[in-house]
């Protein structure tokens, strides 16, 4: 019994040490670094969409998204210090964070999908690598997550409680609403969107080393051509 209560003990000293110094650590050189790396990269791409580029318009979006949870990093920062932190406010962060995370990784996705277009379809899809059609596949994308994780949240009854702590940290073992929610947000914010970006690029890659075989190829018909002449 001593034995295991020692082990207990020297298990949630260590737990407390990384939550204590390792996480406000890691926030904080994450926020000195994503802070200016995302306000340039929004400036970059905000330049690019002033010249037409479609693609600016998912970066710009990406930028934006990564913004929203570097801006929140400092009260992560602070809870992980054991700081008093508003209930509304650690909520909220909690939200964007995770609304962050999938937002970004649809753009990644659409950003994918843009590509895979461009370069298997060239001639096709015009109207789709449009500045336009960007723009409203972002604010669809936008209202979607919203929309979904508001639901989820309403689902657990963590939105009708949104002045608790209950966002800012997940009980082990989860409730059975809560671990839908997780899952669900794996399933449909991870998962899928990595199956439609692998998808893309293995599509990409096949398709440029078929060409650079058939380039190959005819290098070689050129340089008989030219030594029969």
């Amino acid at each position: 019994l001593n034995t295991n209560s020692n082990l207990s003990d020297s298990a949630c000293i260590k737990n407390d040490w990384v939550e204590g110094h390792m996480y406000p650590a890691a926030y904080s050189l994450f926020f000195i670094v994503g802070f200016p790396a995302n306000c340039l990269s929004l400036y970059v791409a905000w330049v690019l969409l002033k010249k037409g580029n479609n693609l600016a318009v998912y970066l710009v979006n990406l930028s934006i998204s990564d913004l929203l949870y570097t801006v929140s990093l400092p009260v992560w920062i602070e809870l992980a210090l054991g700081r008093p932190v508003g209930d509304t406010l650690c909520s909220l962060v909690s939200v964007v964070m995770y609304n962050s995370f999938y937002i970004g990784s649809g753009l990644l996705c659409c950003i994918s999908v843009d590509r895979y277009l461009a370069v298997v379809y060239p001639l096709y899809f015009n109207w789709v690598r449009q500045v336009r059609t960007a723009v409203a596949v972002c604010a669809a994308l936008w209202c979607v997550e919203l929309s979904i994780h508001i639901y989820l949240l309403h689902q657990t009854g963590a939105l009708q409680d949104f002045s608790s702590r209950r966002l800012c940290k997940e009980g082990m073992p989860m409730a059975q609403a809560d671990a839908h929610v997780a899952l669900t947000r794996v399933a449909l914010g991870f998962l899928l969107t990595l199956l439609i970006m692998t998808f893309c690029f293995h599509q990409i890659v096949l398709l440029l080393r078929d060409s650079r075989r058939h380039v190959s190829q005819l290098l070689v018909v050129v340089l008989l051509c030219q030594i029969l002449q």
